[in-house]
């Protein structure tokens, strides 16, 4: 296969010889310019596997050509050549992303060797990426990304219930992304719910403002209402209304929401006309339902009309298989305008697993997103983390064994969790060359790259 080779070189004749010396090869396809403006024209219009580019330049030197390359995100392998070369050049290029720097007079021999490296670290990258897509796809339902095989059966769950008009009831802890199933839920289920999703948080809500907020008034129902409002079920009829923290509210509304649910039909306040709506409920909690019944403060027979399907999110600690997925999907969300994300090194990522998350996902995004505005490097390291992740203790993995699943699925958890480690180790002690990571692990170099782009390792990050 014939890969494609892109020349900038201000000279004419340095030029020339390159292009004649790499055409000789009939495995490369080359093209050749003259300064940076025609070389970023070049890399937008077609794919190249090799840049091989001139340091000093008119107008756009090597290492602006490298920056803009590298804030576009065009995959491509940069070679810098130069007949002022130092170690300070050759350092700063490597650090913005050339694999390799040439002085000038180039040794043919040795520009073909350069050129067969870059080649083949090119493939593996290009390989990973396509990996990585393709493990992004598997892992991903509606938005939400999981690794879980706990999670996964709840996909299936979702998909089963979005083509019915179901009640469903979603209790977990705080943080764990509730909200989002029932975005899924109500994304699932179109064309069949042409309406919108109205989201209604019944916690943060007065009392005495909630049945109005839920079915809305007519004008002088009472001494502010100026105006008929349309509630939330009108808003959200042929629809999906989600109702977070529905275990807040407060009893005397619950008797009124019992009502709606049972009839699908309800006034306004100050009103006499009933209003018929086709409406989905998707009603959320981070408390159990079920104890505050027996407790008492929320009615039974409510209970009982909300938990037709029942979903119960795990808490992020006993999917910690997810955290590098989910770490490396928020370093690409906040990474900054103009610039590629930021990379999440070996040990800060041996931090987020170690950490309980007590906040769960909505914590772990607060954290990266904290890391992508503090790091000056091209990845987040331990130091980069908030102070509570590094001054909190190891997990307990005894504690924080999920005894409401089964043992299989908890062994298959651990054991991705420990083999992510190994991967880790063996690449440290290969300075992250991965034909010797192979060889440690038993492996074939195959299977080695694959189980990199599963875990989102950097092989990069551990060369020396």
């Amino acid at each position: 296969m014939q890969r494609r080779i892109l020349i900038a070189e201000d000279s004419d004749k340095t030029r020339q010889q390159l292009q004649t010396l790499l055409e000789a090869e009939s495995r490369f396809e080359v093209v050749a310019v003259a300064d940076g403006s025609e070389a970023l024209k070049a890399l937008e219009k077609k794919s190249y596997s090799i840049f091989l580019t001139d340091f000093k330049m008119p107008g756009m030197d090597g290492l602006e050509l490298i920056e803009e390359v590298r804030r576009r995100e065009i995959p491509v392998s940069v070679i810098v050549m130069t007949g002022f070369g130092s170690v300070d050049k050759a350092v700063e290029a490597m650090r913005l992303g050339a694999v390799d720097f040439l002085t000038k007079p180039v040794d043919a021999d040795h520009l073909l060797l350069v050129i067969d490296r870059a080649l083949r670290e090119r493939g593996l990258m290009d390989e990973l990426v396509q990996l990585r897509l393709q493990l992004q796809d598997e892992f991903s339902f509606q938005n939400i990304l999981s690794r879980s095989p706990r999670m996964h059966a709840m996909f299936e769950m979702i998909k089963n219930v979005a083509a019915t008009t179901t009640t469903v009831l979603i209790e977990g802890e705080t943080g764990t992304g509730k909200e989002q199933v029932a975005h899924a839920i109500h994304e699932a289920s179109k064309p069949l719910r042409k309406g919108e999703m109205i989201a209604f948080n019944c916690a943060a809500m007065p009392e005495n403002l909630l049945e109005s907020e839920l079915f809305g008034h007519e004008k002088g129902a009472f001494t502010s209402a100026i105006s008929q409002r349309v509630g939330r079920f009108e808003l959200a009829d042929g629809g999906t209304l989600f109702l977070d923290e529905v275990g807040d509210i407060p009893q005397p509304m619950q008797a009124k929401l019992l009502r709606v649910l049972q009839e699908r039909r309800f006034e306004r306040v100050g009103g006499t006309t009933p209003i018929e709506v086709d409406v989905r409920v998707i009603a959320a909690t981070n408390r159990s339902l079920e104890r505050l019944v027996r407790k008492g403060r929320f009615r039974e027979d409510l209970f009982y009309r909300l938990n037709v399907v029942k979903m119960e999110l795990p808490p992020l600690r006993e999917r910690m298989m997810d955290v590098p997925l989910l770490a490396t999907h928020f370093a690409r969300k906040y990474a900054r305008p103009g610039e590629p994300p930021k990379n999440i090194s070996p040990a800060a990522m041996e931090r987020l697993l170690a950490f309980s998350w007590p906040g769960n996902i909505r914590q772990l995004e607060n954290c990266i997103e904290r890391a992508c505005v503090t790091c000056r490097g091209a990845a987040i390291e331990p130091d980069d983390l908030a102070p509570e992740i590094m001054t909190s203790p190891k997990n307990n993995a005894v504690s924080a064994v999920d005894l409401s699943k089964p043992l299989p699925a908890v062994l298959n958890e651990a054991t991705a969790t420990l083999e992510r480690q190994y991967l880790i180790r063996a690449l440290k002690k290969s300075r992250g060359n991965v034909s010797r990571c192979a060889k440690i692990c038993g492996l074939s170099r195959r299977s080695v790259t694959a189980k990199l782009a599963e875990y989102q390792i950097q092989k990069d990050e551990f060369k020396e």
